[in-house]
């Protein structure tokens, strides 16, 4: 049945010369918000029958899927898409579940269809396949630039920049505590709750403390993972072990409020992700960096809508507004966070200053000068691609998706049992 209204909707298609096809009906619609006054006037005709689909691994309770949440609002509000033609669905999971709703989506007339979490991509992919007319994209993936299919694509942003910048903010917390003696300067210990053991999380964990090890040098840090992205328990537990074993500050790589909760009871500074956590935490929250998918959904959805090409692998950078910072809370923060953090994104943005600098950290005692990164992630290829040259790990630049996955000095991982 799935196929032959696959069939039909690429008749339609071809007649309207539109590249991603669909028809109007649905079932289950979720509007994603209420948009008529911005499409009033001023959307292009392409906008007023699009019809797109969103899926998302778990739902607004989970701060990484309510940031896609909120950007799909705010794109589709802005191209002036119809609401009633806008659809959520949230909880899949990344299993055949996926495959299964993104082929309904498209059943019912969606256009354009997006997933959002790691394990989704061979699920969109397959959906891909057997429904040539219409867009899927999908974020955090690592083979759209492999997979050879014209309505299949990938995105990401360096959050890595992002994470580097929350990390200068809690060097300064770091030393603020040192200054007013707190804490000693060898007792600079970051504590970091992690999901997994992939490589997008390594990047993550590694680009902050190097943020954080540029302001406050004798920073070291714990990474314990709780196997997975959403688990508001385990990673409450997870954040009272690092502060049981005396780490002074805590960040994340997970989507919940476990965290920040257990920092606000011990009263232990955090930095979280996606999204402020001051509302649970007033008292400790520094600050949080996350990646701002507006800019990429408004750009991949009105090239889906006129029939043009797109990258396959789109990557999301400063300049274009990808990677944003929550507002520093001045309670928490350090004197002159906001205008170090100023300062550094500019430096980031000129290209004069590289998270990865190899000159910045050590993996076995040694500084490295080469380093073949698993880029293509096909076996065959392992390791494929030199990373380092002119003196930085060139993260992000040879995949929208990351592969930082070395392991540098001053790092210790207390368990990995889950990649």
């Amino acid at each position: 049945m799935r196929r032959l209204v696959s069939i039909a909707m690429t008749a339609v298609m071809l007649a309207s010369l539109v590249a991603c096809g669909g028809s109007k009906t649905a079932s289950n619609v979720t509007a994603a918000a209420s948009n008529e006054s911005a499409a009033a006037g001023t959307a292009d005709a392409s906008m007023k029958d699009m019809k797109v689909g969103f899926i998302f691994l778990h739902d607004e309770n989970s701060t990484y899927d309510l940031n896609f949440i909120n950007a799909a609002k705010e794109a589709t509000e802005n191209l002036g898409i119809p609401s009633e033609n806008v659809v959520f669905k949230t909880n899949v999971p990344e299993g055949q579940e996926c495959y299964d709703t993104a082929a309904e989506l498209a059943d019912s007339g969606c256009k354009y269809v997006f997933a959002d979490s790691f394990g989704h991509e061979d699920f969109m992919i397959q959906a891909a396949k057997e429904f040539p007319d219409v867009t899927f994209a999908h974020a955090t993936g690592t083979k759209a630039h492999t997979e050879g299919l014209k309505n299949y694509q990938n995105a990401f942003a360096s959050i890595y920049e992002g994470r580097y910048l929350a990390g200068v903010a809690a060097g300064m917390k770091l030393n603020e505590m040192i200054k007013d003696g707190k804490i000693t300067e060898d007792g600079a210990k970051i504590g970091y709750v992690g999901a997994y053991t992939y490589a997008e999380v390594i990047s993550g964990y590694t680009s902050f403390f190097l943020g954080a090890r540029s302001e406050c040098p004798s920073a070291t840090m714990e990474v314990t993972f709780t196997g997975s992205w959403y688990d508001e328990t385990a990673e409450k537990e997870a954040a009272n072990k690092l502060i049981n074993d005396h780490c002074v500050l805590i960040s994340q790589h997970a989507d919940s409020m476990g965290a920040p909760t257990a920092c606000e009871a011990a009263g232990v500074p955090n930095v979280s992700y996606n999204g402020s956590t001051e509302s649970v935490a007033p008292n400790t929250f520094l600050v949080s960096s996350r990646i701002n998918w507006a800019p990429y959904f408004e750009e991949s959805i009105k090239a889906c809508a006129e029939g043009k090409s797109f990258d396959k692998d789109w990557t999301g950078t400063l300049s274009t507004n990808s990677i944003l910072l929550t507002d520093v809370n001045t309670k928490v923060a350090a004197e002159g966070t906001q205008a170090k953090l100023d300062s550094v994104k500019a430096e980031l943005e000129a290209g004069k200053l590289h998270v990865f600098d190899t000159s910045t950290f050590t993996v076995d005692g040694k500084k490295l000068d080469s380093y073949k990164a698993d880029v293509d992630t096909d076996p065959q290829y392992e390791k494929d691609t030199e990373a380092i040259s002119d003196g930085y790990f060139h993260e992000s630049e040879y995949r929208s998706a990351p592969y930082f996955d070395l392991q540098i000095d001053g790092i210790t991982l207390l368990d990995t049992n889950f990649g």
